[in-house]
C-alpha cells in the first residue's frame, strides 16, 4: 500500500493533474517528474503487505497516508483525502483542517498530484518486485488481481511478498478451498 502528499506552489501551477488511473503510464511519470520539482513538498509512505494483513486494507491505507502527511518537510494548513474517511493525525497535523473527499484524485489539484505520485513509485516497486519474485508478471499487472496474476498464483503458490488477506490466497490458507483451485467469480 502506497501513499503520498502533496503540497503544491500556486505559483508553479501543473497542467494535466487528473486521477492517475485516467492517465497514461508514459503522462503519469512526465507529471510525476513535474510534481517533485514544483511541489512545495510531498512524500510518499508505505504499508506493507504484512500490515494489511494484520490491519486491514483501509486501516493501512490510511497509517499510509498518515505516514505520507508526518514526512512533508513544510507542514499543510489544510488536509484533503480522497475517499470517505480520514486518517488519525499526530499531534504535530491535529490543528490542520482535513476533510474527505469522494473522487478527489479527479477533483483536488493536490490530491491529483498525490494519486500521481503514489501510482509510480507502486508501479515501480513492482518491477523491482518482478525481479525478485519471477512468473508472477508483476511489471505487467503491478499485483492488481488480474486473471494472468491469479493464474500464477495457481500455478506458482503465494509469493513472501502476497498479502494472506487476498483471495485466494485467504482461502487456500484456511482450507475453504483447495490450494490452487480459484474462488467462483
Amino acid at each position: 500500500m502506497v501513499a503520498a502528499a502533496v503540497i503544491l506552489d500556486k505559483s508553479r501551477p501543473i497542467r494535466g493533474l487528473k486521477d492517475s488511473k485516467k492517465l497514461t503510464p508514459e503522462r503519469r511519470e512526465v507529471l510525476a517528474v513535474r510534481i517533485r520539482e514544483r511541489a512545495v513538498a510531498w512524500a510518499i509512505a508505505e504499508a506493507s503487505h504484512e500490515e494489511i494483513d494484520l490491519l486491514n486494507i483501509l486501516q493501512a491505507s490510511l497509517l499510509a497516508m498518515r505516514r505520507a502527511l508526518e514526512r512533508l518537510a513544510t507542514p499543510p494548513i489544510r488536509i484533503i483525502i480522497d475517499g470517505n474517511c480520514v486518517p488519525q493525525l499526530p499531534d504535530c497535523l491535529g490543528g490542520c483542517e482535513i476533510r474527505a473527499v469522494i473522487g478527489g484524485d479527479d477533483l483536488v489539484s493536490c490530491v491529483s498530484a498525490a494519486s500521481i505520485l503514489a501510482k509510480t513509485h507502486r508501479d515501480a516497486l513492482m518491477v523491482c518486485e518482478d525481479e525478485r519474485f519471477p512468473g508472477y508478471g508483476l511489471k505487467t499487472h503491478f499485483g492488481y488481481g488480474t486473471r494472468a496474476h491469479l493464474k500464477a498464483l495457481v500455478q506458482l503458490g503465494p509469493s513472501a511478498i502476497h498479502r494472506r488477506s487476498f483471495n485466494p490466497v485467504r482461502s487456500w490458507l484456511s482450507g475453504e478451498l483447495p490450494m490452487g483451485i480459484l474462488p467462483v467469480e
